[in-house]
C-alpha cells in the first residue's frame, strides 16, 4: 500500500497545524499553557479539540467518532506533538478507547467511546513495582463476590494521565496462571479507595502511583472476558505501539526543524555553523533516518487498517522502535549542534530531550521491541 496521504488526509493535518500554530505556536504561549513545561495536558485547550471533533477521530461513527482509521489517528498524534500541543492525555486515551471498541460490552462502549468524543480522558493501569516489561507477573488482585461483584486490592506505577483521567482500564489478577489469569475492569477514577499520587520525574508531571484499597466494582466492570486480559492486552499492542511511534515521529520531526533553525542562524568563524561539513552531514544523515521512519509508520499504520484483526508483532514493534530512538538522536544531536543554548530553558530542545529519552522506555522498551522483532524471524 501507498504511504501517500489522501486529500482528506492533508486537509486534516494542515488544520491541525495551523490550530498548533494559533494556540501555542510561540513559546510564551506553551509556558502559559503548561505551567512552564511542567504539565503535559491542559484540559480547556482538549476540551477545545473536542469541539472540533478530532478526538473521535478514528471512532466508530455510531458513538460521535468520525468513522476513520488507525492511519488518520497517527497523523493527528504526530502533527499535535510536532506542533508541541500539550494534550498528552490523548496518547494513552485512545490507546484505551481502542481497547473498549474491540472487547467493551455495549454499554460500556457507550459511555466510554461518546465521553471520549466528549473530552474525557482515559488511562490504562497495567504496570506495577515489581511487574514493569514481565506484565503477566503483576499482583494487583481482584476477588469475585458471591453476588458476582468484585474488590479489588493493589497497587500500580507509572500510570500515565491517571491523574487527569475519567476512567481507568485496570488490569488485575483474577486466577492463578501467569498469563490465564489476568482480567480488565472498567474503573471510574473516583470510585472509592482509589488513590491516585503522582510521581515527580524530569519531564514533570505525567505519571503515577495508583493504590487500591477495598475497591468495590459491579460484575458489569468486567471488561471482555474474565481470565482473557492477556489475550486481550496482546490483540491491543498494533495500536499502542504504532499510536506511541507516531507520537514520536511528530516530536523528531520538530527536534529537527529547530535544530536546523538554529544552525541556519548562528554565526561562528563569519559563517553560519550549518554550513560546516561536520553538521550538515549530521542534519543530512538526520533528516533520512526521520523520512525513513515516516515512510515506516505510515506505512504499518495503512497495514493496520487493511487488516484490523490481524496482529502485526514485527511491522508494531518496528515502528516504536525506529520512531522512539530516532526522536531520542535527533535530541540529542540537536542539543549538541545548538551547543550551550541546546541545554538552556530558553530554547524547546532541553524540553524535546526530556520527552524523547523516556519513550525509549515506556510502551515496552527498545530491548523489548528489539526481542519481539527477533522471534518473529525464529530466534
Amino acid at each position: 500500500m501507498g504511504s501517500r496521504l489522501t486529500e482528506e488526509q492533508t486537509a486534516f493535518a494542515a488544520a491541525v497545524r495551523d490550530f498548533a500554530k494559533r494556540e501555542c505556536g510561540t513559546r510564551e504561549q506553551r509556558d502559559a499553557l503548561t505551567s512552564g513545561g511542567r504539565e503535559a495536558h491542559h484540559p480547556g485547550l482538549y476540551a477545545r479539540l473536542a469541539d472540533l471533533g478530532w478526538l473521535g477521530v478514528c471512532l466508530p461513527e455510531e458513538y460521535g467518532g468520525a468513522g476513520g482509521g488507525v492511519a488518520d489517528a497517527c497523523l493527528f498524534l504526530e502533527e499535535t506533538s510536532y506542533g508541541l500541543v500539550p494534550c498528552g492525555g490523548f496518547i494513552t486515551t485512545v490507546i484505551t478507547a481502542k481497547a473498549y471498541e474491540r472487547f467493551g460490552s455495549e454499554r460500556q462502549r457507550r459511555e466510554v467511546l461518546t465521553g471520549v468524543v466528549g473530552g474525557d480522558v482515559l488511562s490504562i493501569a497495567m504496570s506495577e513495582p515489581e511487574a514493569g516489561s514481565d506484565v503477566g507477573a503483576l499482583r494487583c488482585r481482584a476477588r469475585r463476590e458471591k453476588d458476582g461483584s468484585w474488590v479489588i486490592d493493589g497497587q500500580k506505577t507509572w500510570i500515565s494521565n491517571a491523574h487527569c483521567a475519567r476512567s481507568i482500564l485496570l488490569v488485575a489478577r483474577t486466577g492463578e496462571d501467569k498469563h490465564g489469569g489476568l482480567t480488565m475492569f472498567h474503573l471510574p477514577a473516583d470510585t472509592p479507595g482509589v488513590r491516585i499520587h503522582g510521581i515527580e520525574t524530569m519531564r514533570g508531571r505525567e505519571v503515577n502511583d495508583v493504590f487500591l484499597t477495598d475497591v468495590r466494582l459491579p460484575a458489569e466492570a468486567v471488561v471482555g472476558e474474565v481470565n482473557n486480559g492477556w489475550r486481550q492486552l496482546m490483540a491491543g499492542l498494533n495500536h499502542e505501539r504504532l499510536f506511541l511511534a507516531a507520537n514520536m515521529l511528530g516530536l523528531a520531526r520538530r527536534a529537527f526543524d529547530d535544530a536546523v533553525t538554529y544552525v541556519r542562524e548562528r554565526e561562528q568563524f563569519g559563517r553560519p555553523v550549518g554550513s560546516f561539513q561536520a553538521l550538515r552531514h549530521r542534519i543530512a544523515d538526520l533528516a533520512t533516518e526521520i523520512e525513513c521512519t515516516r515512510l515506516l509508520v505510515r506505512e504499518v499504520a495503512l497495514d493496520c487498517d487493511a487488516r484490523p484483526d490481524q496482529l502485526l508483532p514485527r511491522q508494531a514493534s518496528m515502528a516504536k522502535l525506529k520512531a522512539t530512538e530516532i526522536a531520542k538522536r535527533t535530541a540529542l544531536e540537536g542539543m549538541q549542534m545548538m551547543g550551550g543554548y541546546g541545554y538552556t530553558t530558553e530554547f524547546d530542545m532541553e524540553r524535546h530531550l526530556r520527552a524523547a529519552v523516556v519513550s525509549t522506555v515506556y510502551g515496552g522498551t527498545s530491548e523489548i521491541q528489539r526481542d519481539v522483532i527477533g522471534r518473529t524471524y525464529g530466534l
